[in-house]
């Protein structure tokens, strides 16, 4: 079995190849919606949100993070890597197949979920679509599990490549959703010829190698974490079912468009956790709780040295980035925006990477979000039904909030943390400073500038914010000296790049 070549490298490195690929990766999607507010009708861009609601939800739910039992396994049982790839391909083939089979025989079931029979014609296209997205799921999965950052980089940015490319195209050349959806079939085929090749390469022979054994033990470890992340996509989606079945795909574009910054909320958090969870779980197993707590309080501030501003900026300039972006006809969707952004701060809060290595509360999360699931499904239905749009966003915001104070408090108790720990967490502290600081010269710039084209708006109140959140990053000495040495480096890197040059 071949060996990769990065097997070292520190979170920081890890998780700017990650945040890089991921932000390029996240570029490219922003693309495709203000391609297709503009292509498509309000009841056509509904009606598309609707098919890959669907797709998204399916290809999360049918997997029950099967896949992420490479983080725990390919690490700490480095003999048997090719009996947990090939487990956790047949364990998606299955699982997908199931759906595909389910949409092909009862294609009904899409005009039923949302109320609109005619969606029933895309059913046997969506079954094929979820197939192959949950099979090739595994492309950005296992090469972080391999510790191949870089790898997993260029997989995430090609993979977002190929699918805004094929989009763009169906939109642009046929402008139909059901083109959008044969895209999507094309995008699937694509990565899943890519993921078997990476596995043939790294893992050879792996397809011979299924191990009901090791099956057993995969599922053992994954299952109750797996339903837990279920039921939080369930969190995350459920409110989107219950708008699109009582108001109809057109207030369901104006509901999307609101929270269409979510993709932007998980691209440094996704990062984040796939490296934590590889080091929390080898420090787990040498029983090094405070450097746990250590490089977790790390963690964190990272993700607070970009959501923080981020939250504050698109809150204060929320009208004009969805004008600018989404045009005129969304104007409505800035409310839903400014209170779905309260999400942001709520994320700097990490706990997925610590409850997958402490195996022995998994039944923790799995508990709380059957709760919390219940309590969403009777809230929403009262919200939806008294408040519209403005009360399923805020159901949302609720429960979220319960469950990152109720896992924050869990975590505490796991780590022992104490009060004289609250030190770590003393440069969070002083972002939230420097945002406070950043945010007052913005707000005042909106006063002042807030007549003249959304565009004028963005780029005065952004230069100003951005440099106020530098000088107030810089005068509060925020910037570690390896970030510093990591910056240099990489700097001094494209320099050398740029100097080598030709002359023309």
């Amino acid at each position: 079995m071949s060996t990769p070549i990065e097997k070292t490298g520190s979170l920081t490195s890890h998780v700017s190849w990650l945040v890089l690929a991921k932000t390029l990766s996240f570029a490219l999607a922003l693309a495709l919606p203000l391609v297709l507010v503009r292509r498509l009708s309000q009841t056509e861009f509904g009606l598309y949100k609707q098919l890959f609601l669907v797709i998204g939800t399916s290809v999360v739910i049918l997997q029950v993070g099967f896949g992420m039992s490479a983080y725990y396994f390919l690490p700490r049982e480095p003999e048997r890597q090719r009996q947990t790839v090939i487990n956790i391909v047949v364990f998606n083939l299955a699982m997908g197949s199931l759906s595909g089979l389910v949409l092909f025989f009862y294609p009904t079931l899409l005009g039923v979920l949302f109320r609109q029979p005619g969606l029933a014609a895309y059913g046997r296209l969506v079954g094929l679509v979820i197939l192959l997205w949950i099979v090739s799921s595994f492309l950005e999965i296992v090469p972080i599990a391999n510790q191949e950052i870089k790898v997993a980089s260029a997989a995430i940015v090609s993979v977002q490549l190929s699918r805004t490319v094929f989009y763009l195209a169906a939109v642009l050349i046929f402008g139909t959703v059901r083109a959008l959806v044969y895209a999507a079939v094309l995008q699937g085929v694509l990565q899943s010829i890519l993921l078997l090749v990476y596995l043939q390469s790294r893992f050879p022979g792996f397809w011979r190698c299924f191990d009901l054994a090791v099956l057993r033990r995969q599922l053992s470890y994954v299952l109750p974490i797996g339903v837990g992340a279920l039921l939080l996509n369930l969190e995350t989606d459920l409110p989107s079912y219950f708008v699109s079945n009582r108001f109809g795909p057109t207030l369901f574009a104006v509901y999307a468009i609101g929270t269409v910054q979510l993709p932007f909320m998980n691209l440094l958090q996704e990062a984040t956790n796939s490296v934590m969870i590889l080091r929390v779980t080898m420090l787990q197993q040498r029983n090094a709780t405070g450097e746990i707590l250590r490089i977790t309080a790390s963690a964190m501030r990272k993700l607070a040295a970009v959501y923080f501003p981020a939250y504050t900026f698109f809150l204060i300039f929320r009208h004009e980035v969805i004008t600018f972006l989404f045009t005129a006809q969304y104007t409505n969707s800035a409310n839903i925006f400014a209170i779905n952004l309260l999400l942001l701060p709520m994320a700097v809060l990490l706990y997925d990477p610590l409850f997958r290595a402490y195996i022995d509360q998994r039944f923790f999360l799995l508990r709380l979000r059957l709760a919390l699931c219940s309590m969403m499904a009777v809230a929403l239905w009262f919200a939806t039904g008294h408040f519209g749009l403005m009360g399923a966003i805020s159901v949302v915001v609720i429960v979220a909030a319960a469950e990152r104070t109720l896992t924050l408090a869990r975590i505490c108790r796991i780590l022992g943390v104490r009060g004289t720990d609250i030190r770590l967490l003393r440069d969070v502290g002083k972002l939230a400073v420097a945002v406070a600081s950043a945010g007052a010269v913005a707000a005042l710039l909106h006063a002042l500038l807030g007549r003249l084209k959304p565009i004028f708006v963005l780029a005065a109140g952004g230069a100003g914010f951005v440099f106020t959140y530098a000088a107030a990053v810089y005068v509060l000495r925020i910037v570690t000296a390896e970030e510093k040495a990591f910056l240099h480096d990489k700097v001094a890197l494209m320099w050398r790049h740029w100097a080598a040059r030709p002359a023309p």
